[in-house]
């Protein structure tokens, strides 16, 4: 294994054991946070992303066969029993964490001589692909809530969300390393002595 791919596998490793190590606090402490911010008026751009990705969260559920409707940032789902159970998307539910995280991972991950070209792929794959996983894992707890129960629901966004981030971004950078940037120009031969 070349030294940069080991570089960034210790890089998204120790982004790992320090989120699960810290899950419980990080997780009170997003909560904390998002109650200051809501009480600043801090969310507000962000909180304007809300209805849209919640149009798109109903569009999903409703390919999975959950009944579900939206209205500006809360979204409701029906379970089988025609019980309904409303939930609200704030600003800090979209998943701006998973970006920044990526964003980590991209400093270290682009490393070295790749083209350019391959460095633009790169970045458009990983936002897209984070984008996507943010609206599947907010589907996935409206899907939970509607199909398990608001407890699981609120078990798998604290917790589940984060583990779903770390597994994207490892398989993200497999893929990458393998079919977009190839080994590093820069990796010389290594001539047998």
């Amino acid at each position: 294994m070349k030294q940069r791919e080991r570089d960034l596998n210790l890089t998204l490793l120790a982004l790992a054991c320090g989120l699960l190590m810290l899950l419980p606090l990080v997780t009170t402490f997003d909560d904390l946070l998002t109650t200051w911010a809501l009480r600043l008026g801090v969310d507000n751009p962000l909180q304007n992303i809300v209805p849209v990705e919640a149009r798109m969260v109903v569009g999903l559920l409703g390919l999975a066969g959950i009944h579900a409707a939206a209205s500006g940032s809360h979204l409701v789902v029906w379970d089988g029993g025609g019980v309904m159970h409303a939930l609200y998307i704030s600003w800090n539910c979209i998943g701006w964490q998973s970006l920044v995280l990526l964003g980590v991972s991209l400093i270290t991950g682009l490393r070295g001589r790749h083209p350019l070209a391959a460095r633009v792929q790169v970045v458009v794959i990983g936002v897209a692909g984070t984008m996507l996983l943010n609206l599947l894992r907010v589907a996935a707890v409206a899907a939970i809530a509607a199909t398990i129960g608001v407890t699981p629901a609120i078990l798998f966004h604290d917790y589940g969300g984060t583990l779903l981030v770390i597994s994207y971004l490892f398989l993200f950078w497999i893929f990458v390393q393998r079919w977009i940037l190839g080994p590093d120009p820069s990796d010389g031969l290594e001539v047998a002595a």
